[in-house]
């Protein structure tokens, strides 16, 4: 009777092995064989049952073992090396397997067999095996999740889109089977697999959490700096390329503008500052080992006739390996507001005119932005072609990024695809700075000898006296109380709330239920002012304009206070007058941190993040939702 229910059973199945021993008999046996809780080893009871069980087991032993000794239950199920992770840089992490199974890895990953970075992968190992993977450890995170599963598994959960791995770890998201998912997608040509969002919720997993500490270089403290002076990209590289670049030592050698660094960049009508800018960038880019082309246009007014300044645009390229027409740009404005004041009347002193001489925040600070991201990746394979572009003509009507896209794209490259444009222009005087104005040391020019400290504009820019919220600008948008691009809202929200660190920060603005006029201001001032707002904006006033009219593209840009900003647009545009501005010590706002500490903390949060949105469309262009 066993032998012929065993036949007829299913050959995996343990729980029919149970079924075909009689269970009156099975227990019997049982104890007969067992005395004080322990098997005799000369009981005729346990031989017979040992030898029945041996006889059934060993036809099954390896599937019996796959679905019950071998299946994943615990942490210890596998080891993973280092323990801590070095925030900010790739790096080997090794997976080694006690029990088959499958590791979901969720972070940018340099793929060997590819030559390019992909966001996560899934790898499956057999007890004993180990895996290599280059990973890119979150730069301002301090908790890094690699989650476990079955062998052969394929749907994975996922954290929501405005929570890092470490919250959703804490509230027991790994337990919860009511996750957004994820499913993996085999790799090419035995590469590694990727994966693609699951149109459905994805059951719970075992999440391994480690440490992510990012180091700091030893030259800094952390007044100056130190604390985001490290890895692939940092805040501090960029402050120092702002420094270089806005120099006012003088130079009497420098027939241009007779300092050290490059002022005066205003644009066109032959420059002399403005040229030697233009050479000093050229340089750079080319010694990061990109390939620059330059143009310049000219052009007559269409109301006078009369010509007007040249743009002159300077972009470095590094072609892409797989469909080198499609083009992800990256860029600032490099020139400055004209001293149409004679750069010589400091506003603190005699009110505010127009015109600047050094114009370190706008846009001194967004040229320097590019420039480390260009460094950073000049050195990385990519599908589609990098275009790190720096702009001239801005503030005349962004004539440098408005002839580059209508003549140099549309006309001359006609099969090129810009798939996105990432725009940098007056990003860093925000948070973690706040709580008002700086006053005093030479700061004047308003009520009780001090800057006025920024109010709320109903009509523009959030702020008050404390908050001057980042923004993650996207469009094109039409409406302002609709999603009109929500790969793009999601991947900035995506990125932000992990790899950047601001997911208690951060918070998307939609206009939905407020005025056409003041819907900005009114949900900021509902959500409790969120020092970081990301949104889809109506409205453009920079470069960015110029791809979402003339190309179609969908656009990310980042930037901080503009018009509330004392110094816009003013000779007191310096390097000093930003870290002034983003000084929290004796405030009660913020941390207690110098100004350069913040200032680095705010230039480091806006370089990584679009250095990170870089990769993710390298993989996955964001198209425009309308076309």
């Amino acid at each position: 009777m066993l032998r012929n229910r065993f036949l007829a059973a299913d050959a995996c199945s343990a729980c029919l092995i149970l079924e075909a021993l009689d269970s009156f008999t099975f227990m019997r046996r049982f104890e007969k064989g067992m005395v004080g809780g322990r098997f005799m080893v000369g009981s005729k009871g346990l031989q017979a049952f040992v030898l029945v069980t041996v006889m059934v087991l060993a036809p099954l032993s390896g599937c019996f073992g796959e679905n019950m000794s071998n299946q994943v239950n615990s942490e210890n199920d596998v080891v993973i090396t280092p323990e801590t992770l070095s925030g900010g840089v790739f790096q080997g992490m090794t997976i080694a397997a006690e029990k088959d199974l499958s590791a979901f890895i969720p972070y940018l990953i340099l793929n060997e067999d590819s030559g390019y970075v992909q966001n996560s992968t899934v790898v499956d190992l057999r007890a004993g095996d180990s895996v290599l993977l280059n990973v890119l450890a979150p730069p301002r995170t301090d908790t890094a999740v690699v989650l476990i599963g079955d062998y052969g598994r394929d749907s994975w959960p996922i954290r929501s889109i405005d929570e890092s791995w470490k919250t959703w770890y804490e509230r027991g998201g790994q337990q919860s089977d009511e996750n957004n998912g994820v499913v993996r997608v085999t790799g090419v040509n035995g590469s590694l697999d990727t994966i693609e969002i699951l149109n459905g919720s994805a059951d719970s997993a075992i999440a391994i959490t480690l440490q992510v500490k990012r180091q700091m270089a030893a030259a800094y403290s952390e007044a100056d700096g130190g604390r985001h002076s490290m890895g692939l990209v940092d805040g501090r590289t960029v402050f120092n390329y702002i420094n270089v670049m806005s120099d006012e030592t003088p130079d009497p050698s420098d027939l241009g503008d007779g300092a050290v660094g490059y002022l005066d960049r205003w644009a066109g009508q032959g420059n002399v500052a403005y040229e030697d800018a233009a050479q000093y960038l050229i340089q750079t880019l080319e010694g990061f080992g990109l390939e620059v082309i330059t143009q310049r246009f000219t052009y007559d007014s269409l109301m006078t006739g009369a010509q007007n300044p040249e743009a002159y645009n300077i972009c470095g390229y590094r072609f892409g390996e797989v469909d080198p027409d499609k083009w992800m740009v990256f860029g600032a404005h490099f020139d400055i507001a004209p001293p149409v004041n004679g750069g010589m009347l400091d506003p603190h002193i005699f009110g505010r005119t127009y015109g600047t001489r050094v114009g370190a925040y706008d846009n001194t600070a967004g040229t320097s932005m590019v420039l480390t991201v260009a460094e950073a990746m000049a050195g990385y394979s990519t599908r589609n072609t990098m275009v790190f572009c720096l702009w001239s003509g801005e503030e005349g009507g962004k004539r440098g990024s408005d002839f580059w896209t209508d003549y140099w794209v549309k006309e001359d490259n006609p099969n090129v695809e810009v798939t996105n444009y990432v725009n940098l222009d007056m990003a860093g005087v925000n948070w973690p700075g706040g709580g008002g104005a700086p006053c005093g040391n030479g700061h004047g020019g308003g009520a009780a000898g001090c800057d006025p400290e920024p109010e709320v504009d109903p009509d523009g820019y959030p702020k008050d006296s404390e908050v001057w919220p980042m923004r993650v600008y996207i469009g094109p948008s039409l409406d302002h109380d609709v999603m009109n691009q929500p790969g793009m809202v999601g991947l900035a929200m995506w990125i932000g709330s992990d790899a950047i660190g601001v997911e208690e920060q951060m918070a998307p603005l939609l206009g939905e239920g407020h005025d056409a006029a003041t819907w900005k201001v009114d949900d900021w001032m509902a959500k409790d002012r969120p020092e970081i707002i990301v949104y889809e904006d109506t409205t453009a006033r920079s470069d960015h304009a110029t791809f979402q009219d003339n190309l179609g593209t969908v656009t990310m840009g980042f930037g901080g206070l503009v018009d509330g900003y004392w110094c816009y647009h003013q000779t007191c545009d310096t390097v000093d007058e930003m870290i002034d501005w983003m000084d929290t010590t004796g405030k009660d706002y913020g941390d207690e941190r110098s100004g350069t500490s913040n200032l680095v903390d705010a230039l480091d949060t806006i370089t990584w993040w679009a250095t990170y949105s870089f990769f993710h469309l390298d993989e996955t262009p964001v198209r425009n939702a309308y076309l």
